[in-house]
């Protein structure tokens, strides 16, 4: 057997699979979905289309469209047990990612297990399981699917109770747009290796949820608000900022693991939120927010003049969230409605393209052990 070569630690930099669903380029801070810069597909496409092109490898016509449409929003309604499911967890006041991994995995209860009708019907049932659990834990009555709602406002929908205007629908859904699929990070390795054993397509989401659950994953951007909420005015961030600095602790919402420039997507969302408090929601709010990242912006490069530091999606994503009335604790769950049409696709393309995916590692441990002589009461002694 030949010499296995050592990995790199967390296999950063190892190349995992060939995919067709995006491409992330850190160093020059581009993000392409199936072909398409973020920063034009996210803006303008529907859930619905983008959920269709990382399905299919292409959008779709007027008639394709349709019907795909058609098919997710029959698929929006739980099953009885996953409810019950749904309803013990917030009673029980489980996490909303917790109640999420457990509900995630009843959905295939009755269904044949077919990949596609799988990934469909995650896609579809992910808004009414956060809605169901929110209500329930606020000790409100989940609320009947829709079928005549776009996805973005079939969210808001059942996470309110009442259909959203066109801004708020289209400020969620460039949202879901803009992070439905991030290259192989750890959610979506997760699936791949789940799937590539040829295991069912809901196992693999399920296994998904649960990596994303993970706080070094799917951690939260309520942080980033926060501190703006905790600066209050825009007078105050320099000294605010400089004293984070100073006590080493990080700024929440600037820095990412793979971009070594600006995050496209929070481009994408900068510009979303913007257009969402134009017409909604509180106007001094994103005019201090944005003030705030221009300080931190100038006081990092101030510091870390070597180091290239911007502003990361989670910036914008908590101020965009919490206009649309979003609460904190179900920024990782709304995440999840969006990536779940990613993790679906990846599935999809594993096994149609791929094999089982099975790394080998580096033994580090002891050697040369041996068990010596057993006692008559049959303990083992060296």
């Amino acid at each position: 057997m030949g010499e296995i070569a050592y990995m790199a630690e967390g296999l950063e930099g190892v190349v995992a699979a060939a995919t067709r669903l995006s491409d992330v380029d850190g160093e020059r801070g581009r993000l392409t979905i199936a072909g398409y810069a973020v920063e034009e597909l996210a803006p303008h496409a529907a859930f619905e289309d983008v959920a269709y092109l990382l399905l299919n490898g292409r959008l779709p016509d007027a008639d394709a469209a349709a019907r795909f449409r058609e098919d997710l929003a029959a698929r929006r309604a739980l099953p009885p047990t996953t409810i019950d499911v749904v309803s013990d967890a917030a009673r029980t006041e489980a996490s909303p990612m917790a109640a999420l991994r457990m509900a995630a995995a009843r959905l295939s209860l009755g269904r044949p297990e077919e990949p596609l009708g799988d990934a469909m019907t995650a896609i579809a049932a992910m808004p009414a399981i956060v809605g169901a659990y929110w209500r329930v834990r606020q000790g409100a009555a989940a609320v009947p699917v829709r079928s005549d709602l776009s996805h973005a406002a079939h969210c808001l929908h059942q996470l309110f109770g009442e259909a959203p205007t066109a801004e708020r629908a289209r400020g969620l859904e460039t949202y879901l747009n803009t992070v439905c699929d991030h290259g192989m990070n750890a959610s979506t390795f997760t699936a791949r290796v789940i799937v590539s054993t040829h295991s069912d397509v809901i196992s693999a989401i399920t296994g998904a949820i649960g990596a994303l659950k993970g706080p070094l994953h799917g951690g939260a951007p309520g942080p980033a608000l926060e501190m703006v909420f905790e600066i209050g005015d825009a007078s105050h961030a320099d000294a605010f900022i400089r004293a984070k600095l100073d006590r080493g602790e990080r700024l929440m919402g600037f820095g990412h693991r793979v971009y070594r420039v600006r995050d496209p997507r929070a481009d994408v969302l900068a510009r979303a939120a913007e257009r969402f408090y134009a017409s909604d929601g509180d106007r001094r709010l994103y005019q201090l927010a944005t003030d705030v990242e221009q300080t931190a912006l100038r006081l990092l490069r101030e510091r870390k003049p070597d180091r290239p530091i911007q502003t990361n999606v989670e910036f914008y994503t908590a101020l965009l969230l919490h206009g649309l009335g979003v609460p904190v604790d179900l920024f990782t769950p709304v995440f999840a409605i969006g990536r779940v049409a990613g993790w679906a696709a990846h599935c999809l393309e594993q096994l149609r393209d791929g094999r089982l995916i099975r790394p080998q590692s580096t033994y580090v441990g002891p050697t040369g052990r041996s068990l010596g002589r057993a006692t008559p009461q049959g303990h083992l002694v060296n």
